[in-house]
């Protein structure tokens, strides 16, 4: 049977404190598969050598290239790739070097879109650079409603309130079950999920609480997935309370088929030893 990996990116997910009052994932019985998940990874160093608080564009360069994204641009940057970190994830990006070793790849995450081949440059995230330089476009509104893509809250909740969708709700579960056929289909798939960083820098406790139950309902159907789920973040924001920044705590590092890869250590690590372990 021909090896499947389905990648899961949690944005803002991180290992923290033991303290409840911190940490809403100290009590891990609350959330049962997060904490599943959490109990089986490992910490990985997000911070990368570099001084300051780790960023989503530096961070997710680095997981999906292999490279050292901090330190090559000489420190953390947040949000969006600037034109030379967003070169960098071009010519370097993991699903180019699956499809240069013949294995068929997706991105996904659905974009509200009907050109798919042409995202506004200005909100182009580093998932977004890597998708268009490898696969020439994106998931839309079709696959959307063919239900052959997840929406990036899980639910459809936020492009019903702000992108005019008009077709029915699902539940993180029926998400989970739509993922789980995408990923069916390809050899490598990628999901980012990134609403755990948004509710971490709002600090509002009811809405960090929400979206990590949403997320919990959605892994109780991935671990139906039979191939290797990778699950990891870029660093850490919602599991520290106290602050609305990001954190420099490691990062889980969850693999469903752990002895089918060597140890790792840091995010930039991941991306050649996805390549590795197609061979």
């Amino acid at each position: 049977m021909k090896q499947k990996v389905l990648f899961v990116f949690i944005d803002g997910f991180g290992l923290g404190s033991d303290d409840p009052a911190v940490n809403p994932l100290a009590d891990r019985s609350y959330f049962p598969n997060l904490g599943k998940m959490l109990n089986s990874s490992v910490p990985l160093d997000a911070q990368l050598g570099v001084p300051g608080l780790p960023q989503s564009a530096t961070g997710q360069a680095a997981l999906l290239t292999g490279l050292n994204a901090p330190k090559l641009m000489g420190r953390h940057i947040e949000g969006f790739p600037p034109p030379r970190l967003k070169t960098l994830v071009q010519e370097h990006n993991v699903f180019s070097g699956l499809l240069r070793a013949g294995k068929a790849c997706t991105f996904a995450n659905a974009y509200w879109l009907d050109d798919v081949a042409h995202i506004p440059p200005r909100r182009e995230s580093v998932t977004t650079v890597a998708t268009l330089a490898a696969l020439g476009g994106v998931r839309g509104k079709a696959d959307l409603l063919a239900n052959r893509a997840v929406c990036h809250d899980l639910t459809r909740e936020k492009i019903r309130a702000e992108r005019g969708y008009d077709g029915p709700l699902i539940t993180p579960e029926e998400a989970g079950k739509h993922l789980i056929d995408v990923a069916n289909d390809h050899d490598f798939t990628l999901f980012e999920f990134f609403q755990t960083d948004h509710a971490g820098h709002r600090g509002d406790k009811h809405l960090v609480f929400k979206t990590l139950e949403k997320l919990d309902c959605f892994f109780s159907e991935l671990w139906s997935f039979d191939g290797q789920l990778i699950v990891t973040s870029d660093h850490g924001n919602i599991e520290d309370m106290t602050v609305r920044s990001h954190t420099v705590n490691p990062v889980p590092l969850y693999l469903s088929q752990p002895d089918r890869f060597r140890p790792l250590e840091r995010i930039d690590q991941l991306a050649p030893a996805i390549l590795k372990f197609f061979g």
